[in-house]
Formats: C-alpha cells, sequence, structure tokens
C-alpha cells in the first residue's frame, strides 16, 4: 500500500481572522516557519520518497525544509490546491460569519458553492483523484502532500465514507499530519488524523542523568485536541 502523509500548511497571518482562499502572497509567519522546520526533524528519519505540495506559497514554504533535508525536489500538484472560495477569499472572518450563507457552510457544505467559486463537493472529488495519482505512480512508498485544512478534511471525509456535510466536523490544525493508506485494491487506511508535532522539545534541553535514571526523552510529537472549528470559524485559512 502506499502511504501519503497529507501534510497542512505552517501558520500564516491570515490564520484565524481572514480566509486566505487562492491568494498570493500568503506566506508563512515566524511561528508558521517554525513549524516547517519541526515537521522536517520529525520526518528525518522516514523513508520519504517523493514530496507533493500546493501551488500555494504557504504550501511550498512548509514543504522546503523537508526536502531540502531528504535531497527531494517539491513537485507541485494542482489537486491539492485550496478550495477556491471565490468571491470572499481574502474577507474578514468576522463578516462572512454575519453572511447568511454562512450556516450553509456550517451546516450544509454539500450543497454551498462560493461565489464564482468551487463547490465543496469538487474540491473533494479533485483532491481525492490527485492522491490517487499519486498513489499510483509511487506503489508501495511513503509521500509526503503538503496541502490545506478543507483538502485534508474532505479527503479523509471521504476515504472514511462520512458524508460530504459532516466533514466539518473534523479537524486540521496547522503543520498537522494526517496519514492515508491506499491499496492497489482499493485497500483504504486513516490510522492518523490530526496529529500534530511537539514544539516544546524543540526548545527544551535534555536533562541530564541522574541516580541512575536517563533524561526525560523530547516528545517527537502528540495527537491534536481535534478541535479546530470548520472553516470561517477558526483558523482554517
Amino acid at each position: 500500500m502506499t502511504t501519503l502523509i497529507l501534510i497542512r500548511h505552517g501558520e500564516n497571518d491570515f490564520v484565524g481572522k481572514r480566509l486566505a482562499g487562492r491568494l498570493p502572497d500568503v506566506h508563512l509567519n515566524e511561528r508558521g516557519q517554525q513549524q516547517a522546520l519541526a515537521l522536517a526533524q520529525a520526518l528525518a528519519g522516514a523513508p520519504v520518497r517523493a514530496i507533493y505540495s500546493s501551488p500555494l506559497e504557504r504550501a511550498r514554504e512548509t514543504a522546503a525544509p523537508l526536502a531540502e533535508m531528504m535531497g527531494l525536489e517539491v513537485l507541485i500538484e494542482p489537486g491539492l490546491n485550496e478550495i477556491d472560495a471565490g468571491q470572499w477569499q481574502g474577507r474578514f472572518l468576522r463578516q462572512l460569519r454575519r453572511l447568511k450563507a454562512w450556516k450553509a457552510v456550517q451546516n450544509q457544505p454539500a450543497t454551498f458553492r462560493f461565489p464564482q467559486g468551487e463547490t465543496f463537493a469538487e474540491a473533494q472529488a479533485r483532491a481525492v483523484e490527485a492522491l490517487q495519482r499519486i498513489a499510483e505512480r509511487h506503489p508501495d512508498e511513503l509521500v509526503a502532500c503538503f496541502t490545506h485544512a478543507d483538502v485534508i478534511r474532505l479527503v479523509t471525509a471521504y476515504f472514511l465514507n462520512m458524508p460530504l456535510d459532516s466533514f466539518q466536523r473534523l479537524g486540521a490544525d496547522t503543520a498537522s499530519i494526517t496519514v492515508v493508506h491506499l491499496g492497489k485494491d482499493g485497500r483504504v487506511g486513516v490510522p492518523r488524523f490530526n496529529q500534530v508535532v511537539g514544539f516544546v522539545w524543540l526548545e527544551e534541553k535534555k536533562k541530564p542523568a541522574s541516580a541512575g535514571k536517563a533524561g526525560r526523552q523530547p516528545r517527537q510529537g502528540s495527537p491534536s485536541n481535534g478541535k479546530e472549528s470548520p472553516p470561517g470559524k477558526s483558523a482554517t485559512p
């Protein structure tokens, strides 16, 4: 089976404030850059054979440290792009929450289309197709895919046979990891979902051994609390 590591981009200044969508020039902020480095360190020992990314800067910048560490090229996959939010992109979330259509986004996303943009169903279909193509190119290999919160939640819902209207219940924190297994015979597994690297250990000094006991080892990661809200309710740009 092919193992796909789905990674949400790191933090940027739009997170929790504005809907970035496909706006250009949305870059990682300082914390996002730290998250990207921590991800690369956490995955340093993994036998990653290929790295794919959304075309957007925030995803490519998150992929860059891992690509450099692995000596791999970042391959751009349009199917991993953020959902096309049309006229909503760039707007402040506090403004969007006042719109009558906001309830449809939260409660009936399967029937919602962003003004002059995509439907969630369209975004789900092209993202699933992209991952299936990647799996076919890399049979029985480990592949890292850098993308966006809605994309990760939509494909996870698909592979878990969840109704599209339920995908908003899922979370995808910045710099989180979701693992999907795709087999040639159609078998699917999602053994890890929305796990985040423990960043605290990067700043902690390893404690010296004392009284015959080894010092505490740094944490390599920890599961997320899974409480990230749907797009717009909190950080999903």
